[in-house]
């Protein structure tokens, strides 16, 4: 059984930043980030490979946001730089268990409960 629980989340002025943790349990190979704003859908954020040489972030993201895993501890790290309003929401830690590659959404199937971020103008 995966479990997955996020950390970091909180409120930051716009052009701050913050890293959000995953701590994972269970049998997991690609790990990613989702997110979701009040009113919209389920956003994916990024993915990383299983062995975390390989990784993908969202163009709305991309430049501002890298993701990053230690193995060894079980975790997956979400840098979050250059904060906008807009990147307020939930953001979820996500795993697969069936792919070592998933740099899109459709491969993961498991989520953690999630963690608000909130940027302020």
């Amino acid at each position: 059984q995966v479990q997955l629980v996020e950390s970091g989340g909180g409120l930051v002025q716009a052009g701050g930043s913050l890293r959000l943790s995953c701590a994972a349990s269970g049998r997991t190979l690609a790990m990613g980030w989702f997110r979701q704003a009040p009113g919209k859908e389920r956003e994916f954020v990024g993915g990383i490979s299983k062995n975390g040489f390989s990784s993908y972030v969202a163009d709305s993201v991309r430049g501002r946001f890298t993701i990053s895993r230690d193995n060894a501890k079980r975790m997956v790290y979400l840098q979050m730089n250059s904060l906008k309003p807009e990147d307020t929401a939930v953001y979820y830690c996500a795993a697969s268990t069936g792919s070592d590659y998933a740099f899109g959404p459709a491969p993961y199937n498991y989520w953690g409960q999630g963690t608000q971020v909130t940027v302020s103008s």
